[in-house]
């Protein structure tokens, strides 16, 4: 075995490896493609914005070295945002008996105007959903789940209040200061009900007015129209049977720059993509590099790649949906052991923290191929000082430039571009539908994902 061979998990990267990590340090792509990203009016699916953001990450792809860099348009219901009006309306001490709140309607979100009674649901889990009367009322519902429960997702408790009655949702954010949340009701379909984001502050006083059984009033204007959205891909690395895909997702909500969700994921794989150019000679089976679009309306840029290639050639997928907002980086593994494993050798070889996750979860964009038996890492991020649980600034107008640090923009493509180079070198086990399946079981997430529509249905 040559030195230009010679395995980085043994301890030491070799040359060719150390010379392209060295120039890694100095590569300023990352941030340079972030801030393009995040001076874009808005990066919403199927908006002029994103299509702007394609034709970006095109640029970035090609300056960075992948070959045959191409845009693919595929269809999509386009949501657009009109205005938002929500107010306590039986208010004993406050003027004309109303209280006004600002609010933003969430993607998919129908045109409605209506009242009802408020009803706090808590947490929005199931069981605090079956203890309260939602018939014709306005559910409000936290951004959080208790500590000692897996993340239950605003789509699952979306679809639990729809299916109690309610005639509206409200997502109330758990973290003071940090605005009103968005984040889409359904998959690429307008919602049955509406649906808005609130502040931790304004749910303060809902639910002190639901303790006094107070009502509420809400008008939506938006619309749900057909659109399209794109994806953009190329290659590195030998031409072999089998690929490996690398993706992020480019696009983000209209209320926000969306910088930390996910600039920073489709800058992090830009930056990796550069490092893999330089060593494209060392690759042992091709790479696919691909920005998808739509991400957060569905996974629709995903679902629309997944679709168009041979899912039996796909080796694995790498989602870097996360990677490059906090110092430490995190792989949630997806049920695959021999993923997890790889990745915490890659990191531990170069002297880098990681953390873990290894249950599987079907919202970011490894879902698609997941479900299909495709091994998945997901590459994300968390905060050294362990944070509040939940998505901090993202999905919210604070999801700006100024919160990325650059350094780890590069270290963590750095890292996803050595975790890439293994993988061209090892066989990964495909992953079971009933182990996957068994796993979501154990999980409890089986109503969750019949809520949110997103079950499959050959997995009954």
């Amino acid at each position: 075995m040559s030195d230009d061979d010679s395995d980085l998990t043994a301890g030491r990267p070799d040359p060719t490896t150390a010379r392209a990590l060295g120039r890694a340090w100095a590569d300023d792509r990352s941030r340079e493609l972030l801030t393009r990203l995040t001076a874009l009016p808005n990066r919403m699916g199927g908006s002029p914005g994103e299509r702007r953001a394609a034709a970006l990450v095109r640029d970035g792809l090609e300056e960075a070295g992948v070959a045959d860099v191409r845009i693919d348009e595929f269809p999509m219901q386009r949501w657009q945002r009109g205005t938002t009006e929500f107010a306590v309306t039986d208010v004993d001490d406050a003027p004309a008996g109303e209280r006004s709140f600002e609010a933003i309607a969430l993607p998919y979100c129908p045109p409605g105007d209506l009242e009802g009674p408020l009803v706090d649901v808590g947490y929005g889990t199931p069981e605090e959903i079956d203890e309260v009367d939602l018939r014709g009322a306005i559910a409000v519902a936290s951004t959080t789940t208790p500590s000692d429960r897996r993340f239950v997702h605003r789509m699952e408790k979306f679809g639990h209040a729809v299916a109690a009655g309610a005639e509206a949702f409200v997502f109330a954010n758990h973290v003071s200061g940090q605005l009103p949340p968005t984040g889409a009701l359904k998959f690429d379909a307008e919602a049955a009900i509406p649906g808005v984001g609130v502040s931790a502050e304004t749910r303060d006083w809902l639910v002190e007015y639901a303790k006094r059984d107070a009502r509420a009033r809400l008008r939506v204007d938006a619309a749900t129209t057909d659109g399209s959205s794109r994806n953009v891909h190329g290659t590195l690395g030998p031409e072999t049977d089998e690929e490996l895909l690398v993706l992020a997702h480019y696009d983000a909500h209209d209320v926000a720059e969306g910088a930390l969700d996910n600039g920073c994921g489709i800058a992090t794989v830009v930056g990796a993509a550069s490092i893999l150019a330089d060593l494209e000679d060392v690759l042992e089976c091709r790479v696919r590099i691909a920005g998808v679009g739509s991400e957060e309306l569905g996974l629709l840029g995903a679902e629309a790649l997944a679709a168009d290639l041979d899912l039996e050639s796909v080796r694995a997928v790498v989602n870097v949906d996360g990677a490059g907002r906090f110092r430490n980086l995190t792989a949630l593994s997806h049920a695959s052991e021999p993923l997890a494993t790889l990745a915490e050798d890659v990191t531990e070889s170069v002297g880098q923290p990681i953390g873990h996750d290894r249950e599987p979860h079907p919202f970011s964009d490894h879902w698609p191929f997941l479900r299909a038996g495709v091994p998945a890492v997901q590459l994300h991020s968390e905060p050294t000082d362990g944070g509040e649980r939940g998505r901090g600034w993202t999905h919210t107008a604070a999801d700006t430039r100024d919160k990325v640090d650059p350094r780890n923009l590069r270290e963590h493509a750095m890292l996803t571009a050595l975790l890439v180079r293994e993988l061209t070198r090892t066989e990964i086990p495909r992953v079971s539908t009933d182990e996957l399946r068994e796993r979501f079981e154990a999980q409890d997430y089986v109503a969750g994902m019949r809520a949110a529509d997103i079950w499959p249905s050959t997995w009954d």
